[in-house]
């Protein structure tokens, strides 16, 4: 009887066993942390048992996720809206079995690049101290500009989860809100002080849209 050959996973499926980025599977192969075969066309192929002597705690293979959290307004903020969002992350975190080594919720514009919250992201993830970031929706990171955003986050080891797809109608009104701040900033400068009635006329239309696609 011929001895069972031994399963050897793509990088990939690797990383996902193991709970960890792709780029930092990589970096234990060359820190001989982990050994893999090469396959006839280059490819890496991690043996099974190499896996499973990771998963038994030689190296650490937990999760450490930061939790993001983000509205736009105070008045959202002052609902409760933003820890609601904390709470849903944090609960779906633990059903996964993730460790949460910080929870970040702050009050700005998605179209804002200097929050304070984003920036402190960017720094624990150039410091090595997370590898997943946990979101809701893609734009509570940024409205636009997610991909790049994730990124660097991937340049680092740090991969991004997000909860939900697209956004639910209810959030339509603060993309209102940041495509006023935008139309506020263009006009002002276009404009000055002249532009003041008619930025007050394309809020009254575009605050009458949102509400119109709510209705539906």
């Amino acid at each position: 009887m011929k001895p069972e050959l031994e399963e050897h996973y793509p990088l990939r499926k690797a990383a996902e066993i193991l709970g960890v980025h792709p780029i930092t599977l990589r970096r234990w192969e060359k820190e001989g942390k982990i050994r893999c075969v090469r396959t006839p066309s280059g490819q890496r192929r991690f043996p099974g048992s190499e896996v499973l002597r990771l998963l038994g705690g030689e190296v650490p293979s937990g999760i450490r996720a930061v939790i993001y959290a983000r509205v736009s307004s105070a008045k959202q903020a002052g609902a409760g809206n933003l820890e609601r969002q904390k709470k849903r992350l944090e609960e779906y975190c633990r059903d996964k079995g993730y460790q949460v080594v910080a929870a970040i919720a702050e009050q700005g514009s998605g179209l804002n690049e200097k929050r304070k919250g984003l920036a402190r992201l960017f720094r624990m993830a150039r410091e090595g101290k997370m590898n997943l970031v946990v979101i809701e929706f893609k734009d509570r990171l940024a409205r636009f500009g997610f991909t790049y955003i994730e990124g660097y986050f991937n340049a680092f080891g740090v991969r991004v989860e997000v909860v939900n797809g697209e956004e639910p109608k209810s959030l339509q009104e603060e993309l209102v809100q940041d495509m006023l701040s935008i139309l506020t900033v263009f006009s002002a400068k276009l404009y000055g002080s002249r532009s003041r009635e008619f930025r007050k006329k394309v809020k009254e239309a575009m605050l009458d849209a949102s509400r119109g696609e709510q209705a539906d």
